[in-house]
């Protein structure tokens, strides 16, 4: 298999608009398409189509990772119809990919439903703004919808810290710098120590993988800056307890102490296949830390933060659970999918059955060949 074929595939998925590529050997290779993955109608991949495949689109630098490692992320632009971010990995001693697609258009509020107080929250100088979802469901693509919005709007010197760079933006009425973990930067922690020097007033910290980055991005939240980052939790309070957690014991009252006062909002978020066939949709839990549930932070009382989401109601605050029921009313999500990605299933299905709907899967397409 040749380069002309990995443009081939590249262009497919631009095409048919898929969010990922898969390719493996023993294996056509294979979009997720709406969430779902389908085959497309090509030969089925040896071990050499696949070390031909990753040395078409692999830089230096990442081919050696994977030979010393066993695997390496990358991103790449595909000329100006999209830019790509890979991860090229070893299986059974073979070559495997996955690309995901970052589409360039950056997106508006309205177009990924963001909620609308999200534009007020940007503005604030200072302060924490975790966006938090499992793997694949449209953090990235938020976080760069609400860094547009900062660079399009407001005079700002914005830092991102990225692993790897995904949106590109360019300079508007803001100066924005991207960081690449190992390219620019060593390491997450490293960046955001060495960024608070170069005079920022916003940060974007691509992922809060260990306890030192969380420590350097509540401590510059704290110091006046505007902070962004990403956690792999669903769900406001517990991402709040999973901060919390992750330091030692001796520490975490102050953590509280120092949430209660940094955090601004937590933005939890899930994708689902609409109905309609047309992609997907997003549906939210929406934190905003009022005083009241600072208190609750710092004493230590996160169980009652979903009771204080759901009267919070007039400050845009909402729960997954209710965000959910509200798409599958509107016929926009179907009753399997809400109850799937929600947070208290047996509650959501219960409220199917009492609205006289029905819960059952109608069709085995997750996987067809």
């Amino acid at each position: 298999m040749s380069t002309i074929q990995i443009d081939r595939l590249l262009d497919t998925v631009i095409r048919q608009n898929a969010s990922d590529l898969h390719l493996t050997t023993g294996r056509k290779p294979t979009l997720r398409l709406h969430g779902k993955l389908r085959n497309l109608e090509t030969k089925v991949l040896d071990a050499d189509d696949m070390v031909a495949l990753m040395k078409a689109i692999t830089p230096e630098r990442a081919q050696q990772e994977l030979q010393e490692e066993g695997s390496s992320d990358f991103g790449f632009a595909y000329g100006t119809e999209a830019r790509f971010r890979v991860a090229v990995f070893r299986q059974r001693g073979d070559v495997a990919i996955a690309l995901r697609l970052i589409p360039n258009k950056l997106l508006t509020f309205e177009e990924i439903g963001l909620p609308e107080i999200c534009r007020e929250l940007i503005r604030r100088p200072r302060g924490l703004f975790i966006v938090t979802g499992p793997t694949g469901s449209g953090k990235t693509t938020s976080l760069a919808t609400m860094i547009d919005h900062i660079n399009a709007n407001l005079d700002r010197h914005i830092i991102t810290v990225e692993d790897p760079i995904e949106y590109y933006h360019y300079h508007k009425q803001s100066i924005i710098n991207q960081r690449e973990v190992g390219v620019d930067v060593p390491s997450f922690s490293e960046a955001l120590r060495r960024g608070l020097r170069a005079d920022p007033d916003v940060i974007l910290v691509g992922e809060m993988r260990d306890l030192e980055t969380m420590e350097s991005a509540i401590r510059a939240a704290e110091t006046g800056h505007l902070v962004f980052a990403t956690l792999h939790t669903t769900g406001a309070a517990g991402t709040i307890n999973r901060i919390i957690d992750a330091f030692p014991v001796n520490q975490q009252a102050q953590v509280r102490v120092q949430l209660s006062v940094s955090l601004i909002c937590v933005l939890s978020q899930v994708l689902l296949a609409r109905t309609d066939k047309k992609g997907l949709v997003a549906a939210y839990e929406f934190l905003v830390v009022t005083p009241a549930i600072s208190n609750l932070i710092r004493e230590n009382k996160t169980f009652r933060i979903d009771s204080a989401i759901q009267t919070g109601r007039k400050f845009g605050m909402q729960l997954l659970d209710d965000h959910l029921w509200s798409l599958y009313q509107k016929g926009i999500i179907a009753a399997d999918e809400m109850i799937d990605k929600g947070k208290d299933p047996g509650e959501l299905t219960e409220k199917v059955h009492r609205s006289g709907g029905e819960v059952g899967r109608t069709e085995l397409d997750a996987v067809i060949d």
